[in-house]
């Protein structure tokens, strides 16, 4: 964990004291099922309850010493108990701890990266209704296409979101899964109703055949929801990151009173945030690789996945929590220039409405083909003057491509004055925004 990108809400799931902690509770549970069951007596049962107890400092210790946490664990619980200790991780192997243990620190950790993404799509749906009708060049290749809106672009992002939203929770059901099964799996010394009665207990469920672990394709499962998460996050900070660009200037992050851009550039005001967002996803995307590799343990366990686990799992959540909190941020604070977004739109001289006289001419009986070159070859022409230099806008205060395709015989042969100037209407690009929109954000 690195402290300057973790949030106290979120790391305190994943201490040292938490990690025992849990496993405290896994062991008190299988301690009320045994009470349940008729093995331990209530009084027994009501001691380890209520006295149990683990010191950190003296687990290191005696792990110093016994070379297994999961030993030095129950050795200084046990030193918290008189007699009674004797029931205390009966018919239990470690794995039993461990693994059910983590499935409580993930189920808790998952409940709050979920509430992250919806505080996420709450701001993003804000700004994309702010913004809706705010007109800006759509681009591909980086190069201007068509009008669009900058409340479709947010529109985009929500419902991306949204799909990892259902993707969480249904990963939510597949990691929230626990086991007491003992020593391969086997139940051999501790029937299934043991390990039904103490998952009823953690708010678990049983792994339905666990042979001596719960199986490591559900870790997997939860290290790629959250590496395809993190992708997408990465997505609308590097779209954040080029709208920022000076050239392009249309947003910017909020750059508060007294923030300093560069130790050398007075003048500079980077996108930080986005570009930190930009490294933190790539490194919990990282993460899913050796969750994928853990998959394959020999036969019925062996501890080639421990290690890894406990360097991705809070690395992990512990990242991408704080990840969405500063995206949040970033879009519920961004700054944007509705002008700029227009005075780009304008930029290439009326070239983003060539599609709309495309199609305007196979109405007038002329083939595709034909129709082509006619608004391709108005369309060079514009590009020519831009790279001389000329303004995009002619003495008559018409785009260039306006200007050209007015001039254009065989065109106006096929359409008039008009039908041409018709072509170049915003409107026509926003018509259908509000039924986007409904799909959207009503669904």
């Amino acid at each position: 964990m690195v402290e300057r990108y973790a949030r106290e809400e979120m790391s305190r799931h994943w201490t040292q004291h938490a990690r025992y902690a849990a496993w405290l509770e896994v062991e008190k549970a299988a301690v009320k099922a045994w009470n349940k069951i008729g093995l331990i007596p209530d009084d027994d049962c009501k001691k380890i309850v209520e006295n149990a107890s683990f010191s950190v400092e003296r687990i290191e210790e005696i792990e110093a010493v016994t070379k297994h946490d999961l030993i030095a664990f129950n050795t200084s619980v046990s030193e918290s108990l008189g007699e009674e200790s004797r029931w205390f991780h009966y018919g239990m192997t470690s794995s039993d701890a461990v693994d059910t243990g983590v499935a409580i620190q993930m189920r808790d950790s998952l409940k709050i990266v979920i509430e992250d993404v919806k505080m996420l799509m709450e701001s993003i749906k804000k700004r994309a209704q702010e913004h809706k009708f705010t007109l800006m060049v759509g681009r591909s290749h980086g190069i201007h296409g068509e009008p669009i809106t900058f409340g479709l672009t947010l529109a985009v992002w929500y419902d991306e979101v949204a799909r990892h939203l259902k993707n969480l929770e249904e990963t939510m059901e597949v990691i929230s899964v626990g086991q007491i099964s003992g020593a391969m799996g086997n139940f051999a010394h501790a029937p299934l109703e043991l390990e039904e009665l103490a998952m009823a207990e953690l708010g678990l469920k049983p792994e339905p055949c666990s042979n001596q672990v719960v199986h490591r394709d559900r870790y997997a499962r939860l290290a790629t929801a959250l590496a395809l998460l993190a992708s997408s996050i990465e997505k609308f900070a590097v779209q954040v990151r080029h709208l920022q660009r000076t050239e392009v200037y249309e947003a910017e992050e909020y750059f508060a009173k007294g923030q300093k851009g560069s130790s050398a550039m007075p003048h500079k005001r980077n996108p930080i945030l986005t570009e930190n967002i930009t490294g933190l996803a790539r490194t919990i995307r990282a993460y899913a690789a050796p969750a994928m590799e853990n998959v394959a343990l020999w036969h019925e366990r062996d501890i080639s996945h421990s290690s890894n686990e406990r360097f991705w799992l809070p690395d992990a959540f512990i990242t991408t929590d704080f990840m969405l909190h500063r995206m949040n941020n970033v879009i519920a604070n961004l700054t944007v220039m509705p002008e700029n977004m227009m005075k780009n739109l304008n930029l290439t001289g009326g070239l983003v409405f060539s599609q709309r006289v495309l199609l305007e001419l196979p109405k007038a009986g002329v083939s595709r083909e034909d129709a082509y070159k006619i608004v391709q070859r108005n369309a060079m022409k514009v590009w020519e003057e831009i790279q001389q230099g000329k303004p995009t806008i002619n003495e008559e205060g018409e785009s260039l491509y306006l200007g050209h395709l007015l001039a254009d015989e065989e065109l106006r042969a096929k359409l008039s004055e008009e039908q041409i100037r018709e072509c170049f209407n915003y409107d026509y690009y926003t018509k259908n925004v509000d039924a986007i929109f409904d799909r959207v954000f009503k669904k």
